[in-house]
Parts: structure tokens; sequence; C-alpha cells
């Protein structure tokens, strides 16, 4: 059957705007919290935009090595945001880059036998993991809301005013709308946020201007990537978390299309995801993942073909080549940002209940996984110096408050089911359509 190539436009341009948010203010909160000037900031959206249509290309091309041939978009996962800007901050952007692209490898040489290791991250690893690194990402956001640390109008009734306004905003669309509308929500609040800004003269166009209409993108723009043991570990993490997550969106998608997937569709579906975030260690950008929002457009357009997918890819690409668009989404203040991120990282420690509603919560050896898991990411977030006077090998593990808590759940899942059989709720990775992006 032939298709209407004005309808397959038009959907793949929704699938664009409906990822566009997400996309775009990862890289504008990592390079906020790197301080990272006008110029590199511009640089590092557009490079995120043109490696998420790369690597939504990736997955959808389907081949004899990767690629799980569903209509899947790709974008940088939320959960390794808070993780970045940890490495960055301790231990260079070389490092950020190292560790990606190590994570990378690490995907691909662990996707043949993942479904054997997914028994090691059940939701009560899993939902603690989520929930720890959406939990730690609220005091970047309050701070942005605030109009950045370091600011001279930090806390200003101006700032706030922006802020909460920017998310009473994107509540009420999600209160009043419904389908496509609510699908970019965060989009139009940010646009919102931004046009009521520029009246009260926080908005500066200088940046649009001396961006360039077209540039290329370089290899190892930022940095020449290191490696770190701490940070490979943490970001191998984010990625196991990232795959169990995918593994929710491809059965989704699959039920959607009535696709019967087969082992070898997972493997290529995650080497994909292994391969997307070497590309973005390289060109110094961000590993990549589903994006759930992207599943519900295709449920509510109802379109399921891979052109749809490839049409938004290639509209990714071409954004991604052409800086002054790029440069467009920096001029987003900074108390407008906050406004939506509150929004998105608490959907963050949202998805992250939602996952451990999955658990059994009658097992006590469940809610001590939970208690001890957050209790320790948390704890070593909030006092950062609390193992100053460990030996090195141990520091380098308990510096992160995510690694922290990550390594306790895993360990404590381990402890309480090796050697004895424990009941709990039995929830297929098929039925797991909770994800977070």
């Amino acid at each position: 059957m032939k298709q209407n190539p004005l309808k397959v436009g038009s959907i793949g341009i929704q699938h664009v705007l409906a990822m566009y948010a997400g996309a775009v203010i990862v890289p504008l909160i990592i390079g906020g919290a790197l301080k990272l000037s006008g110029e590199q900031l511009t640089y590092l959206v557009s490079i995120d935009i043109l490696t998420s249509g790369i690597a939504t290309i990736l997955q959808v091309w389907q081949n004899r090595f990767f690629g799980i041939g569903l209509p899947i978009v790709l974008g940088c996962t939320f959960t390794a945001v808070g993780p970045i800007i940890a490495i960055g901050g301790q231990y260079g952007l070389s490092a950020i880059y190292g560790s990606i692209i190590i994570s990378g490898i690490i995907v691909i040489l662990i996707s043949n036998f993942f479904g054997k290791l997914v028994k090691f991250f059940p939701p009560v690893v899993t939902g603690s993991v989520v929930t720890i690194i959406g939990i730690t990402l609220i005091p970047v956001a309050m701070n942005n809301v605030a109009g950045g640390q370091g600011s001279p109008d930090f806390g200003s009734g101006s700032n706030l005013a922006l802020a909460f306004g920017t998310l009473l905003f994107i509540i009420v669309l999600y209160r009043f709308f419904k389908g496509f509308i609510r699908s970019i929500a965060i989009l139009l609040g940010l646009i919102a946020g931004t046009i009521v800004a520029s009246f009260m003269g926080k908005v500066h166009l200088s940046a649009v201007g001396d961006a360039s209409w077209f540039h290329i993108a370089r290899p190892f723009y930022f940095a020449t990537p290191s490696f770190e043991l701490a940070p490979i570990i943490t970001m191998t993490l984010v990625a196991i978390v990232s795959l169990v997550e995918s593994s929710g969106v491809y059965f989704a998608l699959a039920d959607i299309t009535e696709k019967k997937l087969t082992e070898e569709d997972l493997v290529k579906g995650y080497r994909a995801e292994g391969l997307a975030s070497i590309l973005g260690g390289i060109f110094n950008s961000f590993p990549y993942t589903t994006y759930s929002q992207n599943v519900g457009l295709v449920q509510l357009s109802g379109v399921k073909e891979k052109n749809v997918i490839y049409t938004a890819g290639t509209i990714l690409i071409i954004l991604g080549f052409i800086p002054k668009i790029a440069a467009l989404t920096t001029i987003i203040p900074t108390a407008v940002l906050g406004g939506a991120m509150v929004a998105m990282f608490g959907m963050v420690i949202a998805a992250g209940i939602k996952m451990l509603s999955k658990v059994d919560f009658t097992s006590q050896e469940n809610l001590l996984i939970i208690a001890c898991s957050v209790g320790m990411g948390l704890g070593v977030t909030a006092v950062p110096n609390l193992f100053s006077h460990m030996p090195e090998t141990v520091k380098i593990l308990s510096n992160s408050g995510i690694v922290a808590g990550s390594v306790t759940a895993i360990f404590l899942n381990l402890v309480f089911t090796i050697g004895k059989p424990r009941k709990q709720k039995n929830v297929s990775t098929k039925n797991n359509r909770s994800i977070a992006s």
C-alpha cells in the first residue's frame, strides 16, 4: 500500500515535537551545571539533536547485527543527567565521554545474554535506582527555579514567578488537553515561559545572532575521552537500568504493531542502544535510550510504519547541522527551565515509584532493600564527605549517591535471593509498561 508522503511527513514532525523538549533540556541542564560557554552550549544542543536522529535510525533500521525494527525514537535518558553532572564536576568532561563509550561497549558485549542478567535487576532494584536518580535531580531543578546558582537575582520574585508560572501552565495543559497537546506540554510550557520572560527583559537573542547557519560535527569536540573506574561503573549502571526500561518499550510497541519479538530481536535492540552510546561518547554528547512519549504518539496516531520514524530521524539530523536552531533553545531563562524541570524530574521519581508498585511490599526483604538503597543514596548525596578518610578504592565507589544506592540495592537483592526462593509478584517484562525516559 502506497503511503501518503504528506501524512508520513506530518506524523514524523509530530514525533520530533513530542521528544524535542526532552532532547534539548538535557544538554541545557548539563551544560549549565558544567559552566559551558554560550557557544559550547549551542554546539552541545546541536550535536545532541544530531546524534538523537542517528541513534533513532540505528534502532529502526533492522539488519543482521543491530536494530529492533520497531517505530522507536531515541533520545538522551534522564537517568544519565545526575550521574553526568557528578562525573563532570569531579573528574572533568573527558571522564564523562570515556565512561559513556565504555558503557556502550559493555552493553554490546552483554547484549547476547542480557536476558539472563535481568533477574539481578528486578523492579525492587530498578525502581529504587530510578527513584534515587530522580530525587537527587530535584536540587538541580530547585536551584534553577531560583535563577541558577551564583546568579545575582537568585531567589528573586521574578524568577520564582516565571518558574512556577511555567509549571502551572504545564499542569493546565495536562488538565484540559489530551493526546498530542499533552505529549508536547513541556515544550509548550518552555515556549510560553520564554515569551513571558522576554517581556520582563530576561531573554537575550545575542546567542542566536552569533550562531552560524551550518556547522560540521566534530569527534571529541570538548575533550578526548579518559577512563576512570568510578565514572565507568556509574554509567554502566545507568546503561543497564536503561536496557531494562527499554525492554518494556520494545514489548509495548510490539503489542501496538502486532509484531512478535524474538530473543534475537531484543539482542539487536540492545546492540543499537550500545552503538548509540558509543556514538554519543565519540561526538561528546550523551548515552541514548528509547523515548516512551513517542510510544504514546504511535498509539494515538495509529500510524505504525517505520518510514515515519526514518522521517523523524532525518529531521533531527538536519536540525543538528543548524546551530541557529539550537541557539534558540539556549535563550530559555534558567527559571523557566527550572519550572519545567520540576515536572520532568518529578516524573522520573514517579516512574521509579511506579516500578516499585510491582514489588511485593508484604516482603520485609523488599522493604529493607528499598529502605537501605534509597537511604544510602540520599545519605551520600547529602553528606558527600562521609567516606573522606577511607582508602581510594572505597571512595571511588562511594563518592556518588547514585552509585552507592545502586550497589546497595543490587547487593542486598543478591543477599536475599541467592540460594533462597523468594515470593514476589509475577510481573513479566512484557507487562512493564511504565518506562522512564
